[in-house]
């Protein structure tokens, strides 16, 4: 079975960093893309930035310049380094990944989110 384990979330004041980590753990499996969603209170999920496996990146225009997303293929984990932030990023913070899995095939998969809260 795999899963997607986040860590780094947290209470930082306006203008700080974070830095975000997602990790994939079990065993036969191999991951294409990963990628970070955030759902704020009231809102619907959005996606904030998407690395392929050969690392190319996109990132929504509200992050764009001042999160950069990255990952380790050799852990298998994704991390999301968020700087200047904002309160407006305060929200729930999901690692997503589509994954290939022994004897299961291709297959969408969520971490279970860390809260991110920006004070003013």
């Amino acid at each position: 079975q795999v899963q997607l384990v986040e860590s780094g979330g947290g209470l930082v004041q306006a203008g700080g960093s974070l830095r975000l980590s997602c990790a994939a753990s079990g065993s036969g499996f191999a991951i294409n893309d990963m990628a970070w969603y955030r759902q704020a209170p009231g809102k619907q999920r959005e996606l904030v930035a998407r690395i392929t496996n050969s690392g190319t990146t996109n990132y929504a225009g509200s992050v764009k310049g001042r999160f950069t997303i990255s990952r380790d293929n050799a852990k298998n984990t994704a991390y999301l380094q968020m700087n200047s932030l904002k309160p407006e990023d305060t929200a729930v913070y999901y690692c997503n990944a589509e994954i290939w899995v022994v004897r299961r095939g291709l297959g969408d998969y969520w971490g279970q989110g860390t809260q991110v809260n920006v004070s003013s």
